[in-house]
């Protein structure tokens, strides 16, 4: 969040954040609102437009990677997505921190 912040053209003076904590290092005042989905129209849309473009990125990401099937389960850990790594391993846009991939 902080990155996204700090990208903007101009600074906010303000930022809600979906969750119990406030990041830290974040260049302005901030609060936290747990549900905030549900509390906040601002977080809500916030929301929305994060997901469609992960479902976009999604849906791009099987052109170039087919044998995982991110468009069918917008890599989540589903089945169909937790095979396909079983069978071809881990392709570059994984993270390795994903639980199934992480070597703890």
């Amino acid at each position: 969040m902080r990155r996204a912040l700090c990208a903007l053209p101009v600074k906010p003076g303000f930022a809600l954040v979906d969750g119990r904590d406030v990041p830290p290092g974040l260049d302005c005042l901030a609060r936290a609102l747990v549900k905030g989905d549900a509390r906040s129209l601002s977080i809500a849309a916030a929301s929305i437009v994060a997901k469609v473009t992960r479902d976009r990125m999604m849906i791009r990401a099987a052109i170039d990677h087919p044998l995982y099937g991110f468009d069918a389960h917008m890599g989540y850990g589903a089945p169909r997505h937790l095979q396909a790594i079983a069978d071809h391993g881990p392709c570059p846009l994984h993270r390795m921190t994903f639980r199934p991939l992480r070597k703890d």
